[in-house]
């Protein structure tokens, strides 16, 4: 589903899954993002807050995990912080 809304929307319909891979960097906002996982935690689904790619010094990724109760988060190996 990769935090877009419409496709979690159609999975929840079907019973397809019951997690969500959330990229707030990829859908476009992060109203959008917090509507993502709005709906996947009124379905029952998990959320896991992921980085698009790699990994950086910006800790908004984590701020996203805590401040949504996520629980759970994906990041990478340190790179690109230079």
């Amino acid at each position: 589903f990769v935090t877009n809304t419409k496709i979690l929307k159609e999975g929840i319909e079907k019973g397809i899954a019951n997690s969500i891979l959330i990229k707030f960097n990829q859908i476009g906002s992060l109203t959008e993002t917090l509507a993502a996982i709005k709906m996947a935690k009124d379905a029952g689904y998990t959320a896991v807050i992921s980085h698009r790619s790699g990994e950086t010094e910006d800790a908004t990724i984590a701020d996203l995990a805590v401040g949504t109760a996520a629980g759970q988060i994906k990041t990478g190996s340190m790179s690109r912080s230079d």
